[in-house]
C-alpha cells in the first residue's frame, strides 16, 4: 500500500504533528515556503483570530493558524476524499476549535458569513482555489472574485488569495483593495483588506 503523503506543521503548540494530504490528483497542497511567509506576515495578529480557510484540502493552513493561537477555525471543503483527510488532521489537533463546512464553497460562504455576524467576529480569510487549468474550474476565478465582492466588510480582517503567478488580480474587488503581493516560483499570494 502506498505510503501516505504528509505535510509537518511548521510553528506553535502542534509544531512537528504531521498531517496528512489528500490525493494530489484532486487537491494541491500550499508549499510551506508560502506558508511560512504567510505567517511571517501575520505574526502575532492570528493570536485569539477567527480565520476561514476556503477550499480547504488538508486543512494545513488553517491548522496551522490553530497551532500558532487562532481561536476558531472554520474549513470549507467539498471533495469527499479531501473531507475524509480534513476530518482526520482536526481529530489529531483541536476538534473543539475547528467547524467544517462541507459541499460547495460558493454555496456555503453565506452560512459562514452568518456565524461571524453572530459571533460579532472578523476574520482571516484565505482563499486557496484549484487553478483554473483545471478541467471543470475554468471559471473559478470569476466565481472567486465575485464571492469576495459579496463579503460584508464587517467580517474581515484580510483576505488572501493564493494564486498562479500568472493571474493579474485588480487592484480592487469590491470593498477590499491590495495591500501586498508576493511571489513564489508558480505561485504567489495577494494580500487585501478594506
Amino acid at each position: 500500500m502506498a505510503k501516505p503523503i504528509t505535510k509537518k506543521i511548521i510553528a506553535g503548540k502542534f509544531k512537528g504533528k504531521s498531517l496528512k494530504l489528500p490525493s494530489l490528483v484532486t487537491t494541491r497542497s500550499s508549499k510551506t515556503i508560502v506558508l511560512e511567509s504567510y505567517y511571517n506576515t501575520l505574526q502575532f495578529e492570528i493570536i485569539d483570530a477567527h480565520f476561514v480557510e476556503l477550499f480547504s484540502g488538508s486543512g494545513s493552513i488553517g491548522l496551522e493558524a490553530l497551532s500558532r493561537g487562532a481561536q476558531k477555525i472554520f474549513f470549507m471543503e467539498r471533495d469527499r476524499n479531501a473531507l475524509e483527510v480534513l476530518q482526520e488532521n482536526i481529530r489529531a489537533t483541536d476538534p473543539s476549535a475547528c467547524e467544517v463546512f462541507k459541499g460547495d464553497t460558493f454555496s456555503n460562504i453565506g452560512t459562514v458569513v452568518k456565524r461571524l455576524k453572530t459571533l460579532n467576529e472578523k476574520a482571516y480569510f484565505y482563499i486557496d482555489p484549484p487553478f483554473s487549468i483545471r478541467e471543470g474550474h475554468e471559471d473559478i476565478y470569476t466565481k472567486m472574485l465575485q464571492l469576495i465582492e459579496n463579503l460584508p466588510q464587517e467580517v474581515v480582517k484580510l483576505i488572501t488569495i493564493e494564486h498562479m503567478t500568472g493571474l493579474e488580480l485588480p487592484e480592487t474587488i469590491g470593498a477590499f483593495s491590495l495591500q501586498k503581493y508576493k511571489k513564489f516560483g508558480k505561485t504567489s499570494l495577494s494580500y487585501y483588506s478594506a
